[in-house]
Protein backbone atom coordinates (compact mmCIF):
# COMPACT_ATOMS: atom_id res chain seq x y z
CA UNK A 1 0.00 0.00 0.00
CA UNK A 2 1.50 3.24 -0.98
CA UNK A 3 1.98 5.98 1.61
CA UNK A 4 0.52 9.11 0.94
CA UNK A 5 1.67 12.61 1.33
CA UNK A 6 0.64 16.17 1.22
CA UNK A 7 2.65 18.01 -1.42
CA UNK A 8 1.42 21.42 -1.95
CA UNK A 9 -1.14 23.51 -0.04
CA UNK A 10 -2.94 26.61 -0.74
CA UNK A 11 -6.17 28.88 0.88
CA UNK A 12 -7.72 32.14 0.07
CA UNK A 13 -8.39 34.42 3.06
CA UNK A 14 -12.07 33.66 4.09
CA UNK A 15 -14.76 36.51 3.04
CA UNK A 16 -18.14 37.60 5.18
CA UNK A 17 -20.98 36.27 2.92
CA UNK A 18 -21.68 39.19 0.49
CA UNK A 19 -17.89 40.47 0.15
CA UNK A 20 -16.85 37.46 -1.31
CA UNK A 21 -15.61 36.61 -5.12
CA UNK A 22 -17.40 34.10 -7.00
CA UNK A 23 -16.53 30.18 -5.98
CA UNK A 24 -14.75 29.78 -9.21
CA UNK A 25 -12.47 32.42 -8.64
CA UNK A 26 -11.71 31.58 -5.01
CA UNK A 27 -11.15 27.70 -6.20
CA UNK A 28 -9.18 28.84 -8.60
CA UNK A 29 -6.74 30.98 -6.45
CA UNK A 30 -6.09 28.05 -4.17
CA UNK A 31 -5.17 25.37 -6.54
CA UNK A 32 -3.05 27.64 -8.34
CA UNK A 33 -1.36 28.05 -4.83
CA UNK A 34 -0.88 24.57 -4.34
CA UNK A 35 0.19 23.65 -7.84
CA UNK A 36 2.92 26.82 -7.48
CA UNK A 37 3.67 25.26 -3.74
CA UNK A 38 3.51 21.65 -5.04
CA UNK A 39 5.98 22.26 -7.61
CA UNK A 40 3.24 20.45 -9.71
CA UNK A 41 1.17 21.49 -13.28
CA UNK A 42 -2.26 20.50 -13.58
CA UNK A 43 -1.15 17.73 -16.04
CA UNK A 44 0.40 15.97 -12.57
CA UNK A 45 -3.23 15.05 -11.75
CA UNK A 46 -4.75 12.11 -12.14
CA UNK A 47 -7.69 12.75 -10.19
CA UNK A 48 -9.80 15.48 -8.23
CA UNK A 49 -11.84 15.76 -5.21
CA UNK A 50 -14.02 18.74 -4.51
CA UNK A 51 -16.15 18.92 -1.16
CA UNK A 52 -19.10 21.84 -1.07
CA UNK A 53 -22.26 21.86 0.23
CA UNK A 54 -24.40 24.56 -0.74
CA UNK A 55 -24.70 24.38 -4.82
CA UNK A 56 -25.88 22.24 -7.49
CA UNK A 57 -24.47 19.16 -8.92
CA UNK A 58 -21.19 19.30 -10.77
CA UNK A 59 -20.44 22.72 -8.82
CA UNK A 60 -16.79 20.72 -8.33
CA UNK A 61 -16.12 20.74 -12.21
CA UNK A 62 -17.27 24.24 -12.81
CA UNK A 63 -14.88 25.26 -9.80
CA UNK A 64 -11.83 23.38 -11.13
CA UNK A 65 -12.01 23.84 -14.95
CA UNK A 66 -10.86 27.40 -14.72
CA UNK A 67 -7.38 25.58 -12.87
CA UNK A 68 -7.16 22.92 -16.29
CA UNK A 69 -9.55 20.75 -18.41
CA UNK A 70 -7.56 17.51 -18.85
CA UNK A 71 -10.34 15.06 -18.76
CA UNK A 72 -9.58 13.69 -15.41
CA UNK A 73 -12.19 12.16 -13.26
CA UNK A 74 -13.68 15.20 -10.58
CA UNK A 75 -15.82 13.65 -7.65
CA UNK A 76 -18.10 16.20 -6.08
CA UNK A 77 -18.22 15.53 -2.17
CA UNK A 78 -20.72 16.59 0.40
CA UNK A 79 -20.78 15.26 4.02
CA UNK A 80 -22.17 18.78 5.57
CA UNK A 81 -19.07 20.10 7.33
CA UNK A 82 -16.80 17.17 7.18
CA UNK A 83 -16.75 17.48 3.32
CA UNK A 84 -13.50 18.86 3.02
CA UNK A 85 -11.77 16.39 5.25
CA UNK A 86 -14.00 13.48 3.48
CA UNK A 87 -12.62 14.78 0.03
CA UNK A 88 -9.30 14.35 1.44
CA UNK A 89 -9.90 11.02 2.67
CA UNK A 90 -10.98 9.90 -0.62
CA UNK A 91 -7.80 11.13 -2.15
CA UNK A 92 -5.73 9.26 -0.17
CA UNK A 93 -7.49 6.05 -0.87
CA UNK A 94 -7.50 6.54 -4.21
CA UNK A 95 -3.57 6.84 -3.95
CA UNK A 96 -3.43 3.50 -1.81
CA UNK A 97 -5.46 1.37 -4.06
CA UNK A 98 -3.02 2.55 -6.80
CA UNK A 99 -5.84 4.61 -8.94
CA UNK A 100 -3.69 7.48 -8.84
CA UNK A 101 -0.58 8.97 -7.91
CA UNK A 102 -1.15 12.62 -7.84
CA UNK A 103 -4.81 13.65 -6.36
CA UNK A 104 -6.07 17.11 -6.22
CA UNK A 105 -8.40 17.93 -3.31
CA UNK A 106 -10.04 20.83 -3.44
CA UNK A 107 -13.01 22.81 -0.77
CA UNK A 108 -15.13 25.72 -1.25
CA UNK A 109 -17.98 27.44 -0.11
CA UNK A 110 -19.95 31.14 -0.95
CA UNK A 111 -22.41 30.55 2.45
CA UNK A 112 -25.15 32.93 3.94
CA UNK A 113 -25.17 35.33 6.41
CA UNK A 114 -26.63 34.04 9.98
CA UNK A 115 -27.48 30.88 10.89
CA UNK A 116 -26.87 27.37 8.44
CA UNK A 117 -30.33 26.18 7.11
CA UNK A 118 -31.55 23.83 4.76
CA UNK A 119 -31.96 24.80 1.30
CA UNK A 120 -34.01 21.84 0.72
CA UNK A 121 -37.15 22.31 2.42
CA UNK A 122 -39.27 19.85 0.45
CA UNK A 123 -37.72 16.91 1.56
CA UNK A 124 -37.40 15.72 4.82
CA UNK A 125 -34.57 16.67 6.84
CA UNK A 126 -32.08 14.82 7.68
CA UNK A 127 -31.68 16.09 11.05
CA UNK A 128 -35.37 15.32 11.83
CA UNK A 129 -33.89 12.93 14.74
CA UNK A 130 -31.40 15.53 16.09
CA UNK A 131 -34.42 17.68 16.83
CA UNK A 132 -36.85 14.86 18.07
CA UNK A 133 -33.57 13.59 20.03
CA UNK A 134 -33.61 17.07 21.63
CA UNK A 135 -37.24 17.33 22.18
CA UNK A 136 -37.41 14.05 24.30
CA UNK A 137 -34.51 15.84 26.25
CA UNK A 138 -36.38 18.66 26.84
CA UNK A 139 -33.87 21.13 25.34
CA UNK A 140 -35.60 24.38 24.10
CA UNK A 141 -35.92 24.91 20.43
CA UNK A 142 -33.56 26.99 18.18
CA UNK A 143 -31.51 26.73 14.87
CA UNK A 144 -30.27 23.36 14.46
CA UNK A 145 -26.53 24.38 15.25
CA UNK A 146 -27.17 26.22 17.96
CA UNK A 147 -29.25 24.01 19.48
CA UNK A 148 -27.23 20.62 19.12
CA UNK A 149 -23.61 22.42 20.55
CA UNK A 150 -25.73 24.40 22.69
CA UNK A 151 -26.92 21.35 24.38
CA UNK A 152 -23.86 19.91 23.92
CA UNK A 153 -22.28 22.51 26.06
CA UNK A 154 -25.11 22.64 28.43
CA UNK A 155 -25.06 18.89 29.29
CA UNK A 156 -21.27 18.84 29.98
CA UNK A 157 -21.34 21.99 32.71
CA UNK A 158 -24.13 19.69 34.16
CA UNK A 159 -22.51 16.65 33.74
CA UNK A 160 -18.87 17.72 34.99
CA UNK A 161 -19.89 20.45 37.20
CA UNK A 162 -17.67 22.92 34.90
CA UNK A 163 -18.42 26.79 34.67
CA UNK A 164 -19.67 28.18 31.36
CA UNK A 165 -17.08 30.65 31.68
CA UNK A 166 -14.85 27.69 30.30
CA UNK A 167 -16.23 27.75 27.22
CA UNK A 168 -14.99 31.61 27.19
CA UNK A 169 -11.85 31.11 28.31
CA UNK A 170 -11.38 28.65 24.73
CA UNK A 171 -12.28 31.97 22.89
CA UNK A 172 -10.18 33.58 24.22
CA UNK A 173 -7.26 31.48 23.83
CA UNK A 174 -8.06 31.28 20.20
CA UNK A 175 -8.53 35.02 19.57
CA UNK A 176 -4.96 35.32 20.99
CA UNK A 177 -3.70 32.66 18.63
CA UNK A 178 -5.42 34.56 15.28
CA UNK A 179 -3.46 37.29 16.35
CA UNK A 180 -0.68 35.90 14.54
CA UNK A 181 -2.37 34.42 11.60
CA UNK A 182 -2.57 36.31 8.79
CA UNK A 183 -5.40 34.68 7.32
CA UNK A 184 -7.77 34.94 10.11
CA UNK A 185 -10.39 36.56 9.17
CA UNK A 186 -11.66 37.97 13.09
CA UNK A 187 -7.80 38.75 15.33
CA UNK A 188 -9.09 41.28 18.00
CA UNK A 189 -8.27 40.03 20.99
CA UNK A 190 -10.71 39.31 23.82
CA UNK A 191 -11.03 39.00 27.39
CA UNK A 192 -13.48 36.18 29.35
CA UNK A 193 -15.63 39.55 30.49
CA UNK A 194 -16.64 40.31 26.69
CA UNK A 195 -17.01 36.97 25.60
CA UNK A 196 -19.85 36.47 28.65
CA UNK A 197 -21.12 39.68 27.67
CA UNK A 198 -22.10 38.95 24.30
CA UNK A 199 -25.34 38.83 23.59
CA UNK A 200 -26.73 35.03 24.06
CA UNK A 201 -28.16 32.84 21.57
CA UNK A 202 -28.90 29.77 23.46
CA UNK A 203 -29.95 28.85 27.26
CA UNK A 204 -28.59 32.15 28.42
CA UNK A 205 -25.01 31.08 28.55
CA UNK A 206 -23.80 30.43 24.71
CA UNK A 207 -23.16 33.98 23.59
CA UNK A 208 -22.09 35.23 20.10
CA UNK A 209 -18.53 34.76 20.50
CA UNK A 210 -18.60 31.13 21.39
CA UNK A 211 -19.68 30.66 17.61
CA UNK A 212 -18.09 30.58 14.76
CA UNK A 213 -18.70 32.98 11.78
CA UNK A 214 -20.36 31.13 8.42
CA UNK A 215 -17.82 32.64 5.88
CA UNK A 216 -16.72 32.06 1.84
CA UNK A 217 -13.49 30.66 1.20
CA UNK A 218 -11.77 28.19 -0.90
CA UNK A 219 -8.89 25.80 0.17
CA UNK A 220 -7.13 23.07 -2.06
CA UNK A 221 -3.79 20.20 -1.28
CA UNK A 222 -2.16 18.08 -3.65
CA UNK A 223 -1.49 14.53 -2.60
CA UNK A 224 0.71 12.15 -3.99
CA UNK A 225 2.26 8.57 -3.62
CA UNK A 226 5.81 7.98 -2.28
CA UNK A 227 6.94 6.78 -5.35
CA UNK A 228 5.91 10.06 -7.40
CA UNK A 229 7.78 11.99 -4.70
CA UNK A 230 10.65 10.45 -5.75
CA UNK A 231 9.98 10.99 -9.45
CA UNK A 232 9.71 14.24 -8.72
CA UNK A 233 12.18 15.36 -6.01
CA UNK A 234 9.79 16.72 -3.83
CA UNK A 235 11.39 17.32 -0.57
CA UNK A 236 9.15 19.59 1.47
CA UNK A 237 6.08 16.91 1.70
CA UNK A 238 4.53 15.70 4.72
CA UNK A 239 3.35 12.73 5.42
CA UNK A 240 -0.72 11.14 6.22
CA UNK A 241 0.30 9.32 8.73
CA UNK A 242 -2.93 7.85 9.71
CA UNK A 243 -6.82 8.95 8.97
CA UNK A 244 -9.67 7.64 10.22
CA UNK A 245 -13.97 7.98 9.82
CA UNK A 246 -16.91 7.51 11.71
CA UNK A 247 -20.45 7.88 11.42
CA UNK A 248 -23.37 7.69 14.02
CA UNK A 249 -23.72 4.41 16.15
CA UNK A 250 -27.05 3.83 18.28
CA UNK A 251 -25.16 5.35 21.49
CA UNK A 252 -24.86 8.68 19.39
CA UNK A 253 -28.85 9.31 20.46
CA UNK A 254 -27.94 9.20 24.26
CA UNK A 255 -26.94 12.42 25.31
CA UNK A 256 -25.70 15.73 23.47
CA UNK A 257 -22.77 15.55 23.29
CA UNK A 258 -23.08 12.20 21.54
CA UNK A 259 -25.07 13.72 19.71
CA UNK A 260 -22.46 16.69 18.54
CA UNK A 261 -20.26 13.79 17.37
CA UNK A 262 -17.87 12.85 21.01
CA UNK A 263 -18.56 9.08 19.85
CA UNK A 264 -17.71 9.50 16.27
CA UNK A 265 -14.58 11.52 17.08
CA UNK A 266 -13.21 9.14 19.94
CA UNK A 267 -13.55 6.33 17.05
CA UNK A 268 -11.83 8.37 14.32
CA UNK A 269 -8.99 9.41 16.13
CA UNK A 270 -8.37 6.12 17.62
CA UNK A 271 -8.11 4.53 14.13
CA UNK A 272 -5.84 7.46 13.08
CA UNK A 273 -3.77 6.75 16.04
CA UNK A 274 -3.67 2.91 15.36
CA UNK A 275 -2.24 3.36 11.83
CA UNK A 276 -0.25 6.24 12.73
CA UNK A 277 1.41 4.45 15.96
CA UNK A 278 1.19 7.66 17.60
CA UNK A 279 -1.10 8.96 20.72
CA UNK A 280 -2.22 12.19 21.50
CA UNK A 281 0.56 12.52 23.83
CA UNK A 282 3.10 12.39 21.03
CA UNK A 283 1.24 15.40 19.34
CA UNK A 284 2.65 18.05 19.04
CA UNK A 285 -0.61 20.75 17.46
CA UNK A 286 -3.88 20.35 16.80
CA UNK A 287 -6.39 21.71 14.25
CA UNK A 288 -9.88 20.68 15.44
CA UNK A 289 -13.48 21.81 14.34
CA UNK A 290 -14.33 24.47 16.91
CA UNK A 291 -17.47 25.70 15.45
CA UNK A 292 -18.48 26.31 18.87
CA UNK A 293 -16.53 26.48 21.39
CA UNK A 294 -18.35 23.92 23.50
CA UNK A 295 -17.18 21.66 20.54
CA UNK A 296 -14.07 22.53 21.33
CA UNK A 297 -14.25 21.52 25.13
CA UNK A 298 -15.74 18.11 23.89
CA UNK A 299 -13.23 17.51 21.47
CA UNK A 300 -10.40 17.80 23.91
CA UNK A 301 -11.51 14.52 25.52
CA UNK A 302 -12.59 13.11 22.67
CA UNK A 303 -9.19 13.11 21.19
CA UNK A 304 -7.76 12.07 24.34
CA UNK A 305 -6.17 15.15 24.92
CA UNK A 306 -6.93 15.45 28.19
CA UNK A 307 -9.19 12.98 30.72
CA UNK A 308 -12.96 12.41 30.41
CA UNK A 309 -14.25 16.16 32.74
CA UNK A 310 -10.72 17.34 32.90
CA UNK A 311 -11.15 19.96 30.25
CA UNK A 312 -11.58 22.62 32.65
CA UNK A 313 -8.10 21.80 34.24
CA UNK A 314 -6.40 21.15 30.67
CA UNK A 315 -7.93 25.07 29.93
CA UNK A 316 -6.80 26.62 33.14
CA UNK A 317 -3.27 25.26 33.51
CA UNK A 318 -2.65 26.53 29.50
CA UNK A 319 -2.29 23.13 28.13
CA UNK A 320 -4.31 23.95 24.91
CA UNK A 321 -1.66 26.58 24.24
CA UNK A 322 1.77 27.81 23.65
CA UNK A 323 4.01 25.85 26.55
CA UNK A 324 1.17 23.94 27.27
CA UNK A 325 1.21 19.83 25.87
CA UNK A 326 -0.40 20.95 23.09
CA UNK A 327 -1.16 23.79 20.55
CA UNK A 328 -4.92 23.56 20.03
CA UNK A 329 -5.65 25.83 16.33
CA UNK A 330 -2.32 27.83 16.25
CA UNK A 331 -4.67 29.01 13.10
CA UNK A 332 -6.97 30.44 15.37
CA UNK A 333 -9.67 27.73 14.53
CA UNK A 334 -13.11 28.02 12.65
CA UNK A 335 -13.77 30.50 15.16
CA UNK A 336 -11.37 33.17 13.95
CA UNK A 337 -11.10 32.01 10.09
CA UNK A 338 -14.78 31.46 9.65
CA UNK A 339 -16.15 27.73 8.63
CA UNK A 340 -17.39 27.85 4.84
CA UNK A 341 -17.84 24.57 5.00
CA UNK A 342 -16.48 22.57 2.05
CA UNK A 343 -12.82 24.43 2.22
CA UNK A 344 -12.91 23.96 6.63
CA UNK A 345 -11.15 20.63 6.16
CA UNK A 346 -8.66 22.10 3.63
CA UNK A 347 -7.97 25.04 5.35
CA UNK A 348 -7.12 22.78 8.31
CA UNK A 349 -4.74 20.44 6.30
CA UNK A 350 -3.09 23.92 5.52
CA UNK A 351 -2.52 24.95 8.53
CA UNK A 352 -0.78 21.24 9.90
CA UNK A 353 1.64 21.04 6.72
CA UNK A 354 2.51 25.11 7.11
CA UNK A 355 2.76 24.49 10.87
CA UNK A 356 5.07 21.07 10.40
CA UNK A 357 7.30 22.32 7.66
CA UNK A 358 8.42 25.21 9.89
CA UNK A 359 6.73 28.11 7.95
CA UNK A 360 4.16 29.62 10.31
CA UNK A 361 6.09 32.46 11.11
CA UNK A 362 5.48 34.20 14.56
CA UNK A 363 2.65 31.38 15.09
CA UNK A 364 5.13 28.72 14.63
CA UNK A 365 4.75 25.61 17.07
CA UNK A 366 8.14 24.79 18.18
CA UNK A 367 9.77 21.45 17.19
CA UNK A 368 6.55 20.43 15.47
CA UNK A 369 6.94 16.65 14.51
CA UNK A 370 3.36 15.33 14.60
CA UNK A 371 -0.23 16.91 14.33
CA UNK A 372 -3.59 15.99 14.06
CA UNK A 373 -6.78 17.40 12.23
CA UNK A 374 -10.27 17.12 13.39
CA UNK A 375 -13.12 17.81 11.19
CA UNK A 376 -16.69 16.67 11.82
CA UNK A 377 -20.27 17.35 9.95
CA UNK A 378 -23.38 16.51 11.84
CA UNK A 379 -25.73 14.17 10.18
CA UNK A 380 -23.12 12.30 10.48
CA UNK A 381 -19.08 12.22 10.00
CA UNK A 382 -15.83 13.03 11.71
CA UNK A 383 -12.28 13.03 9.90
CA UNK A 384 -9.20 12.75 11.61
CA UNK A 385 -6.36 12.82 10.13
CA UNK A 386 -2.53 12.41 11.83
CA UNK A 387 0.44 14.04 9.93
CA UNK A 388 4.00 13.53 10.73
CA UNK A 389 6.60 15.32 9.28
Amino acid sequence: MSRTYVAGVGMVKFAKPGSQQPYRQMAKAAIEKALTDAGFSFADVDQAFAGYIYGDSCCGQHAIYDAGMSGIPIFNVNNNCASGSTALYLARQAIQSGSAECVLVLGFEEMFPGAISSQWDQHESPFKRFDDALDTMGYPTGPLALRCFGAAGHHYVEKYGAEPSLFAEVAVKTRRHAAKNPLALFNAPLTVDEVMAGPPLYMNYLTRLMCCPPTCGAAAALLCSDEFLRQRGVDQAIEIAGQGMATDTASSWDDPMQLVGAGMSRAASQLAYEQAGVGPDDLDLVELHDCFTTNEVISYEALGLCGEGEASRFVADGQNSYGGSVVVNPSGGLMSKGHPIGATGLAQCYEVVTQLRRRAGSRQVSHARAALQHNIGLGGAAVVTVYTG
